[in-house]
């Protein structure tokens, strides 16, 4: 458990606002936040890179391009619904507690992907096989509105201020894994089974190992306790999570007002941040494959190989990027993944384009190694711009209007501006320009390494760092 060191009076810091963390309890606390975010990056994983094969299934009949839009534009379908799941499940997570609204979450993302494997094709049932595709991917995405603002809520408030970028790493470490398990899973069928069966009924097998992962999920998630910030703020009836202090129904009015009205700063930043990310998160991991494959014409199994090699190297990388950017800080690393990004896109797209392995390996690693700068950092970034009484609300719905608008739309918009305009650099023209969003609002935003948590009091890993502490702002006097 945490504890809070012996109480010493001091106008200023006392030794009882300290936070002492458990080390044992935040690697727990880690583990379960990661393996839920790993649990959504699988489903969200294995719809993108069975999207050649899902257009088949669910949307027989027009050209391959027709078909492959309409798979992209039910993959989409699923963040038009992610603002409203932040808007529910962000504010309930203040009121309520983190724990409770992230083992809701885990229930339903795994009962909308287990679902999705078990809908008859449309030559079964015809047009109900889409219609129930887009009702469970909108499941999916409505739980996934509280799941990646919760989770990395989570993280921050349960690790100590200088490894805060180390542990909160570990969250993009598990939306790689959900992407290699996906990638991995999905390239050993394909190359097994073939692309008939796999038309046939292997696709289904992917979504339905969801269903047991998230029992594992739920039951880690259950085991843990609330975070220290969110105890400490219930203990002192500041959290806007009593429902007996007032009127019931004016609870949600208020914290909305909160949000929007007293942080609407940090909304447009966090906004800015998460757009720029995620359009080249989703551009290099979601839609890379399809790409190599259907603009740039290799196997399907060569570009989904290629991509998990990229992932796996970016797993061993990003926990690294976790240390340094508490040694160094959290802008230096965001704004040289944000700079890669605008400056390395066309090159390593020209590459791609070259055909060879080598030039297509160093073309992905150009683009993953700017990624890994973002995917290790964004994680400590983003809660930090939230006081502890708004974060999950905040970060929520801040995140997934991003991502709605800006997340799941890039395999549809980047396959849309390749139709329309016939050239095959338009991935890179467009990552160029989310590059630039990011560069600028990395520039406006503070820095938040080795500092507490708004709201929240300060955690350290040792008594001998809350003595340091104390130390440093009211020294023992030499008389």
């Amino acid at each position: 458990m945490f504890r809070a060191v012996h109480r010493r009076t001091h106008p200023r810091l006392r030794r009882s606002d300290i936070t002492v963390t458990d080390e044992r309890m935040v690697r727990r606390a880690v583990k379960a936040a990661a393996l839920g975010n790993a649990m959504e990056w699988f489903d969200f994983g294995i719809y993108s890179y069975l999207a050649v094969t899902i257009g088949n299934v669910f949307f027989p009949g027009g050209s391959e391009t027709t078909r492959l839009l309409s798979s992209f534009a039910t993959f989409a379908i699923a963040f038009l619904v992610r603002p409203l799941g932040g808007l529910f499940f962000g504010p309930l997570g203040d009121r309520i507690g983190r724990r409770t609204v992230l083992a809701a979450t885990m229930i339903m993302m795994a009962l909308g992907t287990f679902c999705i494997g078990l809908i008859p094709s449309h030559a079964t049932i015809g047009n109900w096989a889409p219609a129930l595709l887009v009702f469970f991917r909108l499941v999916q995405g409505f739980s996934t509105g509280g799941e990646y603002g919760g989770a990395a809520t989570f993280m921050a408030e349960y690790a100590p201020d200088k490894r805060r970028g180390f542990f909160c790493s570990f969250l993009e470490f598990g939306t790689l894994a959900g992407y290699v398990a996906a990638a991995t899973l999905v390239t050993v069928m394909t190359a097994v089974l073939g692309t008939g069966v796999m038309n046939d009924w292997g696709w289904r097998v992917p979504f339905l190992v969801a269903g047991p992962l998230g029992l594992i999920g739920l039951y880690l998630r259950l085991k843990l306790d609330e975070t220290p910030a969110y105890l400490k703020l219930e203990a002192e009836h500041t959290a806007p999570v009593s429902l007996e202090q007032g009127n019931p129904d004016a609870v949600p009015r208020k914290e909305f007002r909160r949000i929007f009205a007293d942080q609407w700063r940090a909304l447009v930043l966090c906004f800015g941040l998460v757009a720029a990310y995620n359009i080249n998160d989703y551009m290099l991991l979601s839609y890379m494959p399809t790409y190599l494959t259907a603009t740039l014409g290799y196997e399907e199994t060569h570009g989904l190989v290629i991509l998990l090699v990229m992932m796996v190297v970016l797993m061993i990388v990003i926990t690294f990027v976790g240390r340094l950017n508490d040694r160094i800080g959290r802008k230096p690393l965001l704004m040289a993944g944000m700079a890669g990004f605008f400056f390395l896109s066309l090159p390593a797209f020209l590459l791609l384009r070259q055909g060879s392995l080598a030039a297509v390996a160093v073309g992905m690693l150009m683009l993953g190694f700017s990624l890994v700068c973002l995917l290790g950092t964004m994680s400590a970034v983003l809660p930090a711009l939230f006081p502890t009484e708004v974060r999950y609300g905040g970060l929520s719905i801040g995140y997934n209007v991003a991502a709605s608008l800006f997340g799941g739309t890039t395999p549809l918009i980047i396959t849309g501006l390749i139709s329309a305009t016939g050239t095959d650099l338009m991935p890179a023209y467009y990552a160029m320009a989310a590059a630039l969003v990011g560069m600028i609002c990395v520039y406006l935003m503070r820095e938040t390494a080795q500092r507490p948590l708004a709201g929240s009091p300060p955690a350290v890993a040792t008594e001998e760092e809350a003595d340091a502490l104390i130390n440093a702002q009211h020294p023992a006097s030499p008389y």
